[in-house]
Order: structure tokens, then C-alpha cells, then sequence
């Protein structure tokens, strides 16, 4: 089982970017999915998540409005376009996954179990 996270990259402030996180080794189409960040020097936080369905999306306050998750179950990918960005959305970003038999998803780490390796969002100012 793998997820694997691309998309990431340097970008000026008020552009945009689309993260792709890919899973492989079974089907994730019954998982909550979700993405977190984690800043130089900081921890690890939520920043979106979506049900198994697509029809529910949670959001960080600090990106509600900026950015969307979303979901192609057919092609077990989910996306994160983030639009607005901003310096301080500097960081590693991580996909998730939530198996519904053993996890439940939600805002919280703990919810997930199922970690992709990561990709590096850099912002200038």
C-alpha cells in the first residue's frame, strides 16, 4: 500500500498549485483522504479532508476559501488545488488515508493510517 504525493514546487505568492496524491496496492475508494502540512520548526497540522463519497469536505481556516480537495476514485487519486497562496503555506505537504475498517479520518493525525511520503510547497514573497 502507497501513497504517493507530487505536485509540489516553488511558487510566488498569489499564484497557485494542485497537489496529486496516488494510491496504489488496493482500492482506496471507501477511504476518507485527507492533507496535512508541516512547516519548518512546526508540527504537523490539518489542512483538508474529504468522505469516501466526495460529498463532504473539511477545511483548515487558514486555507477555507483558497483551497479545494477533491477526489477521482476511479483513478484512486486525490487533489489539493490551493489557489491564493500565501508565504506562510510554505511546507511539506502529506496525503492520507483513512481504511474505514481501522480509522475514521477527520481533522485529527491520529484519524489516518496511511502516510505518503511528502512534497515540498515553497511560497516567495
Amino acid at each position: 500500500v502507497q501513497l504517493q504525493a507530487s505536485g509540489g514546487g516553488l511558487v510566488q505568492a498569489g499564484g497557485s498549485r494542485r497537489l496529486s496524491c496516488a494510491a496504489s496496492g488496493r482500492t482506496f475508494s471507501f477511504d476518507a483522504m485527507g492533507w496535512f502540512r508541516q512547516a519548518p520548526g512546526k508540527e504537523r497540522e490539518f489542512v483538508a479532508a474529504i468522505n469516501w463519497s466526495g460529498g463532504s469536505t473539511y477545511y483548515a481556516d487558514s486555507v477555507k476559501g483558497r483551497f479545494t480537495i477533491s477526489r477521482d476514485s476511479a483513478k484512486n487519486t486525490v487533489y489539493l488545488q490551493m489557489n491564493s497562496l500565501k508565504p506562510e503555506d510554505t511546507a511539506v505537504y502529506y496525503c492520507a488515508a483513512a481504511d474505514p475498517r481501522t480509522a475514521e479520518g477527520g481533522r485529527g493525525l491520529v484519524g489516518y493510517n496511511y502516510w505518503g511520503q511528502g512534497t515540498l510547497v515553497t511560497v516567495s514573497s
